[in-house]
């Protein structure tokens, strides 16, 4: 869902040439969700192999992670563990919006409505473990490291570029800045291109750093997870009522470190069968691990033949090309001190 932060943020203008050779973290199941929303047929289906098997999520991959490659950037995907307990509630109230898109795609379906079949497909969009596994058999054998959190990938994102084994976090979420992370990038897509009504408009790369965060909003890093929980997280959809991001922070500068007077004030209690301190410390404590190893390897050009065309029909003739140029670049960019190497 992710908390709804950013139009109070202030970012930076970067270049892609600024994320040359730097280490950027992703987090795998947000990058593989919006593959699968966005990549799919006229009608809103879901692209699919000779056998009937997704390969929306595959296709995505394999064409960005690939593009972005060549432009110098090394990649790490962090793939998400166990929810926390808050997060059952979230997932439920997806389920059930999930179920009554397909209930309005097969409406849409029955009165050959194609735009309204391809409005509401998107919304039925899930990964389940053969995604999940796909997509990582096909990071590993692009030589790309894959992190298991214990938990959720934002806080394990964090982690990461915090300890200095990442330089910034891609994300179009903001969940990660109640973690703390020190450096996000946004708007890092091939075509760098987004629709705001019925235009197309160029949005440029973007860097957003946490410590200019706090000292241009003049509040502390609890008081901004206050913040996005008086907004909603996914610990508490919806946030409290009438309370957006502007109002949310004059009433954590107002309060300052008296939370209790806060969300008695906002009637926490009418909105949440639970009290907010859960929600606090759920992201607070949420768990993170050292149990990792972040290691580049020379892409397994066998490995992806046999995923992609064996597997998944995709055309041979198109993921030799696109591997041939990866294979270049990845050679014209090797040094010959290995302390210096580029890529491996």
């Amino acid at each position: 869902m992710g908390v709804k932060i950013f139009d109070i943020v202030s970012s930076e203008s970067i270049d892609f040439k600024d994320l040359d050779n730097k280490l950027l973290v992703f987090d795998a199941s947000l990058t593989i969700f919006q593959f699968m929303s966005t990549i799919r047929q006229a009608d809103g289906s879901l692209l699919t192999d000779t056998k009937g098997n997704v390969t929306s999520h595959l296709i995505g991959l394999f064409s960005r992670t690939i593009n972005f490659m060549q432009k110098g950037m090394k990649l790490i995907f962090v793939f998400d563990g166990k929810p926390p307990e808050l997060k059952s509630k979230e997932k439920e109230r997806r389920k059930k919006l999930k179920q009554k898109a397909q209930e309005q795609f097969e409406t849409a379906k029955e009165q050959k409505d194609i735009e309204a079949m391809k409005k509401y497909a998107a919304r039925t969009s899930y990964i389940d473990k053969d995604i999940i596994r796909e997509s990582k058999d096909l990071l590993k054998a692009l030589g790309i490291p894959i992190i298991q959190a214990p938990s959720e990938a934002d806080a394990q994102i964090s982690y990461l570029v915090k300890k200095g084994d990442a330089y910034a976090a891609v994300t179009q979420d903001a969940d990660v800045l109640l973690y703390a992370t020190p450096k996000i990038v946004r708007n890092l897509s091939a075509s760098l291109r987004k629709k705001s009504n019925v235009r197309y408009k160029n949005v440029g790369l973007e860097m957003i750093k946490f410590r200019s965060v706090l000292d241009e909003l003049g509040i502390s890093q609890n008081q901004l997870i206050v913040l996005g929980i008086l907004i909603g997280t996914d610990y508490n959809v919806g946030g409290i009522k009438g309370i957006g991001s502007k109002k949310a922070l004059k009433l954590v500068k107002k309060y300052g470190d008296d939370f209790d007077s806060l969300f008695n004030d906002v009637k926490w209690s009418e909105y949440f069968d639970y009290p907010w301190q859960d929600v606090y410390n759920t992201i607070k404590t949420m768990p993170v691990t050292d149990d990792y190893e972040i290691e580049f390897n020379e892409p397994d050009k066998d490995k992806i033949i046999d995923l992609l065309c064996k597997q998944h029909d995709f055309s041979l003739d198109n993921v030799n090309n696109k591997l041939e140029k990866l294979y270049k670049y990845i050679e014209d960019n090797k040094t010959t001190d290995s302390s210096l190497n580029k890529w491996f």
